[in-house]
């Protein structure tokens, strides 16, 4: 009868057998290990060098400036998605014209430098003083902060303009057809059922080009903007402490991780009925 008790007995599962540590796997953890200590060393800085004077008067000066770094790519980012309508509807016209008008614009701003973009509209334009102020712009380019946002929204304006017509001419050309089928119009077909797929295509490369401008917005601390760079030049100026270099690090770093987690929470909802 024991013996077949033990016959019928449900057998235990064989174990899964161990996962080979192999060439990437053993490279992976040795890169875990060295951004584990080169964290645990920053913080050990971070504590044994704390000055709570300079805390105290340099922290409001950081909270201004982030809101200034914070602002300036916001309202660059929506100004330039306005703009980038037209460019891409441009790069995609059947109109030779317009077509290398938009393309060369795209091409010169994509291969130039953010920063010598904004050398040329701060201190290019400026030297054009008295025809600016003959035709009353002089107000706008006397201001470091207001060619900084013009500098910034020309230049995303190319990069979003070459990712909505790339996400817009991914979308089958069977939508098109089903939708003139239907007896829609292309205005009402674009806004209702092209334009919202190319969008959720172009979700995450809008997502890197914010990424992006958070990052090259510091670049308008050199034409005496403050922000959050801005700021901290001048915290170095007046302490000679390191540390105000790699306070800006730690706020630059909490920012992008921020919009990484926003787009990653976004992405599956918006996308969820794509998926089986």
């Amino acid at each position: 009868m024991t013996y077949v008790r033990e016959l019928i007995a449900p057998q235990p599962a064989p174990l899964a057998p161990a996962r080979p540590l192999t060439g990437a796997r053993i490279a992976g953890i040795a890169i875990l290990i060295l951004w584990a200590l080169l964290a645990a060393g920053l913080i050990a800085m971070v504590i044994g060098g704390w000055d709570q004077d300079k805390f105290l008067r340099y922290g409001p000066r950081y909270l201004n400036g982030l809101w200034t770094t914070l602002s300036l790519v916001s309202l660059a980012v929506v100004f330039g998605a306005l703009l980038s309508l037209p460019i891409a509807f441009a790069r995609m016209s059947q109109n030779r014209a317009l077509n290398g008008i938009a393309y060369a614009y795209v091409y010169v701003f994509r291969s130039t430098p953010l920063l010598a973009q904004l050398f040329l509209i701060y201190y290019g334009l400026g030297s054009f003083k008295p025809q600016l102020e003959s035709v009353g712009l002089w107000w706008f380019f006397r201001e470091a902060w207001y060619c900084g946002l013009l500098s910034f929204v020309l230049n995303t304006a190319a990069y979003q303009a070459e990712i909505l017509r790339g996400a817009i001419e991914s979308v089958p050309r069977g939508q098109h057809e089903g939708a003139a089928a239907l007896g829609l119009s292309k205005r009402i077909a674009f806004g209702k059922i092209i334009l919202p797929q190319a969008l959720i295509v172009a979700l995450r490369p809008y997502g890197n080009e914010l990424v992006l401008m958070i990052k090259g917005s510091a670049v308008v601390a050199i034409v005496t903007v403050y922000d959050l760079m801005g700021e901290t030049r001048y915290a170095f100026s007046r302490t000679f402490d390191y540390q105000a270099y790699l306070w800006a690090a730690i706020f630059y770093l909490a920012i992008v991780e921020t919009l990484r987690h926003v787009w990653a929470f976004l992405e599956p909802r918006l996308t969820r009925h794509l998926k089986r």
